[in-house]
């Protein structure tokens, strides 16, 4: 068994320097009640947000609500959290439908760390039934109100910083838990699971799933699929590259766990995400017999991954798969979230479906076996995640990324941090209505440029495209006066650092005009009825869906920045 480490509660409150740690949830979530002892133990003071409310009204919450009205009393709130927010560290608790504001969660990323404390349904059910002050529940049926708000609200409370299972229990082991998970936020440090593992959850209800990183995650891959589907037959696609290199080792973990194993090769590349192979693997899959119960395994990078996925969501109208990614790029991204498809000569990512995995296990042993170059290409999806909307990520990038290189602690936190950011998306839009279209920074400008190098991996891999796709966004930013030129400049400056390209002219072979790369804009999949979509930045951190840009300007940007000398 392994044992916790104890956590350096003044570390944790050192690294909090001046930000406040915010308690968010449904009413009966024991905020108030986590709260005081997580203060106690920090030795920082407690604040309740409502209480100050009702201080400074000389009302109840209630009375509030009857008297002016619920948009009244947001708006109260919102001023509320604001001053407090400034007022210094702190442990600060706030209503139920505080962090649904979104200018308060903006004030609360930007001054605090927020900690979602959740509660199953029938927790809370029995905590609020204690008592009758609950506004929002004086209806007919307050049960049924509840599970609506809580249906509601949490995807919104799914993009707190950390997530806390708050179950029926001693207040005390939640804290316990809570400052554990302060401690791996802040410090870059974690409890560790057997091996050294560690664990994202990805909470989709019914479809939940659970990613599991460290080193031999693929030695336990029998182990673990036997639990979520024994006596499956397992199709093994993989590509002629890894297979060599792991496919063996899955093979005999799947026997060992009773589970038969049909390998499927394909050839390497991005030009396997085709009709072609689509057709070939889907026909291997029905010679196996691959029924619904059964597992389809997708074993290796992205493209496989994708192509995998696709065919599992197509084969009988969907069966279970399972990703098993091997490089940097497909452990922080592409495993992670339920996007499976192939390329069409129109454009990349044209032809697909949203098809959850069951399970993802990242081997992070498989990273030692990439060339230095196929690294750097994952790590710029590292990166964007602290571009979208984690500042505090990329200044732990910016000052650890020789760690994040090198193996250890700072990798398996780089990795960790970034399924847990994915996994908080994809939660909160599974199926890309909204939020969940900031994953696509840097992409729209990076897809052009693998369609112009015709998807030739010796010109250009998927993450160097994005990586100059996001130097491009927030040099596009800038000029639209969105972005200082000070954060787009660190961007820029990061990038280069660790090798990647961050220019057009850095893109060996790319010879097409501005107007050229526009018209290949055009078949974005994030295209709205002609409108051009961008993911554009107001500052590091700070990322947001742009619709309905201008073309003149982008025309502008491209012919300025194809000017540019390489980087």
């Amino acid at each position: 068994m392994v044992q916790s480490q104890p956590v350096d509660v003044r570390r944790v409150t050192a690294a909090l320097e001046s930000r406040s740690v915010v308690l968010v949830g449904m009413m009966g979530a024991g905020k108030t009640s986590v709260g005081k002892r997580l203060a106690a133990r920090l030795g920082l003071p407690f604040v309740d947000a409502d209480s100050e409310i009702e201080a400074g009204a000389q009302l109840t919450i209630p009375e509030i609500f009857e008297r002016f009205g619920e948009p009244y009393f947001r708006e109260g709130e919102r001023r509320v959290i604001a001053r407090l927010l400034n007022g210094g560290p702190q442990v600060l608790a706030t209503g139920g439908g505080a962090f649904m504001n979104a200018a308060t969660r903006e004030a609360i990323a930007a001054r605090g760390v927020s900690i979602w404390l959740k509660p199953e349904v029938e927790v809370l059910l029995a905590r609020v039934r204690k008592k009758s002050n609950r506004p929002l529940l004086q209806t007919g049926d307050p049960e049924a109100t509840l599970r609506r708000l809580l249906a509601e609200r949490s995807p919104t409370y799914a993009l707190a910083d950390l997530t806390i299972d708050s179950r029926d229990g001693p207040h005390d082991s939640v804290v316990d838990l809570t400052l554990r998970r302060l401690a791996e936020k802040l410090c870059g440090t974690a409890e560790p699971a057997a091996g050294g593992r560690r664990r994202v959850e990805v909470p989709l209800g019914a479809r939940a799933y659970t990613i599991h990183i460290g080193p031999g995650a693929l030695d336990e891959a029998g182990a673990e699929i036997a639990k979520i589907a024994p006596n499956a037959k397992c199709a093994v696609v993989t590509d002629a590259n890894v297979a060599p290199l792991y496919l063996e080792r899955v093979t005999a973990s799947l026997e060992r766990a009773g589970l038969a194993a049909a390998p499927i090769v394909c050839p390497p590349g991005e030009s396997t995400k085709s009709y072609a192979e689509f057709a070939r693997v889907m026909d291997a899959l029905i010679a196996a017999r691959i029924e619904r119960r059964d597992i389809v395994v997708a074993l290796g990078g992205g493209v496989v991954g994708d192509l995998a996925g696709f065919c599992a969501a197509s084969l009988r109208r969907g069966v279970r798969f399972v990703q098993m990614p091997t490089t940097l790029l497909s452990q922080v991204d592409s495993s992670v979230g339920g996007k499976t498809g192939i390329n069409s000569p129109h454009g990349k990512n044209l032809v697909g479906a949203f098809h959850q995995p069951s399970l993802v296990l990242a081997d992070s042993g498989a990273l030692d076996s990439l060339s230095a170059r196929e690294f750097r290409a994952g790590y710029a999806e590292v990166v964007k995640y602290g571009l979208i909307g984690d500042r505090n990520f990329f200044d732990f990038l910016e000052a650890r990324w020789r760690e994040v290189f090198s193996g250890g602690p700072a990798r398996a936190e780089a990795i960790a941090s970034s399924c847990a950011a994915k996994a908080r998306v994809v939660a909160a839009d599974e199926t890309e209505q909204g939020e969940r279209a900031l994953l696509n920074l840097g992409h729209t400008f990076g897809h052009v440029f693998e369609s112009l190098t015709r998807y030739d991996s010796a010109r250009l891999v998927h993450g160097e495209g994005v990586a100059v796709g996001m130097a491009c966004a927030f040099r596009f930013s800038r000029e639209l006066g969105l972005c200082s030129g000070q954060d787009a400049a660190r961007v820029e400056a990061h990038l280069k650092a660790v090798g990647l390209p961050t220019r057009i002219r850095d893109i060996p072979g790319v010879e097409a005009d501005a107007e050229a790369m526009l018209a290949v804009m055009r078949q974005d999949k994030k295209v709205e009825r002609g409108r051009l979509t961008f993911i554009l930045a107001r500052g590091i951190g700070e990322s947001f869906i742009a619709r309905d840009v201008d073309e003149t300007s982008v025309l502008a940007f491209l012919k300025q920045d194809l000017e540019l000398p390489p980087g």
